[in-house]
């Protein structure tokens, strides 16, 4: 395969406090290609073009980077919960290598393919599971296991906090990555995240060159124990948002 340019990624990346090597920056392309590769057969992802990948899902993804860094150490435990073709997940292990990943997916063909790009990157320390949260969050191993649980997900904070604080332990956090005008569901979210054992700490702005939409970082900080009956069962939190 020809080499692809990734300057776009590294320039972005250097301005939201990221260097990234040229050992790191060879793992995006072979990232890029296979996702392209991948997505001509199944479909991963809608955004292929190499410009727009280099922003809105790597540069995207690891906008995260100094948020991670501020909360935990570098080897922290982290979930991406609704990792789909691995974001925010894999860009994070690229640029903090020394993290322990675990890649939660339920949809079956994008597992598959996280499952190639892992061992194609020669990943340590990462884990993919085939599963969706409201089932595995109630599993020992992974109940309030993890120091930092991401998620860029489209559901609203109110279900996205039900599919995410039962993973994060006490005194860890859940960091969600959200666009557009979030004010309302902000404010429609305060019982669930409350009721969930979390509680609102801080709305964070993401500026990138080359996204239109406004882009943001919630940040929700995990203070009790999530009552055992969360989260309910699959489909329930969409149905039902706690609200």
């Amino acid at each position: 395969m020809a080499s692809i340019s990734m300057n776009r990624l590294a320039e972005g990346a250097e301005k939201l406090g990221v260097t990234l090597d040229s050992y790191q920056l060879n793992q995006f392309e072979i990232y890029y290609l296979d996702l392209v590769d991948w997505n001509n057969r199944i479909n991963i992802t809608a955004i292929t073009d190499v410009g727009e990948v280099q922003i809105k899902h790597f540069l995207d993804s690891l906008a995260l980077v100094s948020v991670i860094k501020d909360r935990s150490n570098v080897s922290c435990r982290i979930i991406d919960v609704g990792t789909g073709a691995g974001f925010p997940g894999i860009p994070l292990k690229i640029a903090i290598p020394d993290i322990k990943m675990t890649l939660l997916e339920a949809t079956t063909k994008k597992v598959l393919f996280l499952e190639h790009i892992v061992k194609k990157l020669a990943f340590n320390d990462i884990e993919i599971i085939n599963g969706r949260a409201e089932e595995v969050a109630h599993k020992l191993e992974y109940r309030e296991k993890f120091d930092i649980v991401v998620s860029r997900a489209v559901a609203e904070l109110a279900i996205l906090s039900e599919l995410t604080l039962p993973f994060c332990k006490i005194g860890g956090g859940v960091i969600a990555q959200k666009k557009g005008d979030i004010q309302l569901e902000l404010e429609q979210s305060l019982k669930a995240v409350e009721t969930l054992g979390g509680s609102l700490t801080k709305v964070g702005k993401i500026n990138l060159e080359g996204l239109d939409d406004e882009r943001y970082l919630v940040v929700i900080d995990k203070i009790k124990a999530t009552p055992e009956k969360y989260p309910r069962r699959s489909g329930m939190p969409e149905k039902k948002p706690l609200k």
